[in-house]
C-alpha cells in the first residue's frame, strides 16, 4: 500500500496524523460542468426558473457543500476555511455547439492539510444544485470533468493542471 497516505502498514484505513505538519495558507480550485439544453440554460440566464435563483441557490449550496465536506468524506479532516468562491459561467467553449454551465470553486486555509476535497465537494454539490432546480424542465443534463485545476501550499508545493 505504499504511497497511499490513508493506510497504516496493515493495509487498515485510517485518518492520516497531520498533527506534526506545519500549518500553512493553502487553496485549492476545482472546476466542473453541467451539460444540459440551450432553452434550459436561456431559463437560467434569465432568472426565471420557477424554483427561483438558479445559480444563487447552487453558490451557496456549493459553500456549504465546502464547510461540510469532513462529514461527508470519511477520512476528510474538517478544516477551518478562511475563504469559498463560487464562480459560474458559460460552458460552451468545451463543445462546439454545447451549452451548459461551467463552475470553478476556490477554497482556501491556514493549516497542516490542503482543501483539494473541499474544493472537489463544492463544484460537485453546486453542479447537482443546478440539475435539481432544472430537473423539472432537462431531465437529461450531465455533469463533466470535475477535477483539481489548481493547488498552492503544503510540503508539495504547487500543482496547475
Amino acid at each position: 500500500m505504499s504511497g497511499l497516505t490513508h493506510f497504516d502498514a496493515k493495509g487498515q484505513a485510517h485518518m492520516v496524523d497531520v498533527g506534526a505538519k506545519t500549518p500553512t495558507h493553502r487553496i485549492a480550485l476545482a472546476t466542473g460542468r453541467i451539460q444540459m439544453k440551450a432553452e434550459t440554460l436561456a431559463l437560467i440566464e434569465s432568472g426565471t426558473a420557477k424554483k427561483g435563483d438558479v445559480l444563487g441557490i447552487a453558490r451557496i449550496a456549493g459553500i456549504m457543500a465546502a464547510k461540510k465536506t469532513s462529514d461527508l468524506i470519511p477520512l476528510c479532516h474538517p478544516l477551518a476555511l478562511t475563504r469559498v468562491s463560487i464562480e459560474f459561467g458559460s460552458a460552451c467553449v468545451y463543445q462546439p455547439g454545447a451549452t451548459g454551465i461551467f463552475c470553478t470553486a476556490s477554497v482556501e486555509t491556514v493549516g497542516p492539510t490542503g482543501v483539494e476535497m473541499e474544493a472537489l465537494t463544492a463544484v460537485q454539490i453546486a453542479l447537482l444544485t443546478i440539475y435539481d432546480m432544472c430537473k423539472a424542465v432537462d431531465r437529461g443534463m450531465s455533469i463533466h470533468d470535475v477535477s483539481v485545476t489548481e493547488k498552492h501550499g503544503g510540503k508539495s508545493g504547487s500543482f496547475v493542471k
